[in-house]
């Protein structure tokens, strides 16, 4: 069909929340490495017009809210101006600027996933007591 199969805007939404826990200076590994993790409990996204094969897509994510036990995340995915001058093909900028100030871009898709802070046995756990810089480093903005 020429289009973006609609499961990978999955992927680049788990890229966007992946980048922005990164430039935070927590990399998933690290948190992973501390035993937690943070599993998908909710996933919602609104298909509004197709990305197209060879189209330049950006990915905006911001965390929409948190508390010790949860994390919710906001994200969008957009085509990137033609104009723009950049040649790679997936862009994920590492500001968490609010979503609503209408990010670049013609919007494709958006979404939200909110998921739920585990230790190794897969049992929830309070994020500002197992790892309270991480706590303290998502709730900067």
């Amino acid at each position: 069909m020429g289009v973006v199969y609609h499961a990978n805007y999955i992927n680049w939404f788990e890229i966007g929340r992946t980048e922005l826990i990164r430039e935070r200076g927590f990399p998933y590994r690290r948190i992973e490495a501390m035993g937690l993790y943070l599993p998908v409990v909710e996933l919602e996204s609104k298909f509004r017009l197709p990305a197209r094969y060879d189209d330049v897509i950006v990915i905006y994510t911001r965390i929409r809210s948190f508390n010790a036990l949860t994390v919710q995340f906001e994200s969008q995915i957009r085509r990137a101006e033609e104009d723009d001058g950049r040649d790679e093909a997936l862009r994920v900028p590492t500001s968490n600027a609010p979503v609503a100030l209408e990010p670049e871009g013609e919007l494709l898709v958006s979404g939200m996933t909110r998921h739920v802070w585990l230790n190794r046995d897969w049992k929830p756990v309070r994020i500002d007591k197992e790892a309270p810089e991480l706590f303290r480093l998502l709730g900067e903005d």
